[in-house]
């Protein structure tokens, strides 16, 4: 398949990135020219992980991607893909409760700005348990999470919590 000369912008918070998160990454970046993993800084968050640490964990784990930018932004998603040049959103989709919250999101993206729109992928069905929230609670409870996040995120889950 051949990919489309369009920009995506894939946002999220990524505290951590997953298994599930760099398999939307990967196949989003088969569709489309470009792919910007947009780490959202949401000041009412208190993540795990630094914006900068995050970023790092993005660039290790997606290196071999050719077409993907990896950024950050706050603000109003829909004026951060005007800037970009971006046409398209790419989300996620889990399991139906995703699915509802997504398309209300969807549905208000479109009403700030008609000119984007989202495009949903359907996580692998392996993944469809998976959130950042889980492995980080997981992790810092010492479990396993070598089969939910990249070799890498795991070193840096360690050493957060021996922190």
């Amino acid at each position: 398949m051949e990919r489309k000369k369009i920009i995506a912008i894939y946002p999220g918070s990524f505290d951590p990135i997953t298994l599930g998160h760099l398999d939307i990454i990967t196949r989003a970046s088969t569709l489309f020219e470009k792919v910007i993993i947009a780490i959202a800084v949401n000041s009412e968050k208190n993540p795990m992980f630094s914006k900068d640490t995050r970023l790092k964990m993005i660039k290790e784990v997606t290196k071999n991607i050719e077409n993907i930018e990896i950024d950050k932004f706050s603000g109003l998603l829909v004026d951060y893909a005007k800037n970009k040049n971006a046409k398209v959103i790419v989300r996620g989709i889990r399991a139906l409760s995703d699915y509802e919250y997504e398309f209300n999101m969807a549905l208000m993206n479109r009403s700030l700005d008609e000119s984007i729109t989202t495009t949903f992928l359907v996580a692998h069905q392996k993944y469809t348990h998976l959130s950042s929230s889980l492995v980080r609670e997981v992790a810092s409870l010492g479990g396993n999470v070598s089969n939910l996040v990249p070799p890498f995120v795991i070193e840096e889950l360690k050493r957060k919590i021996n922190e």
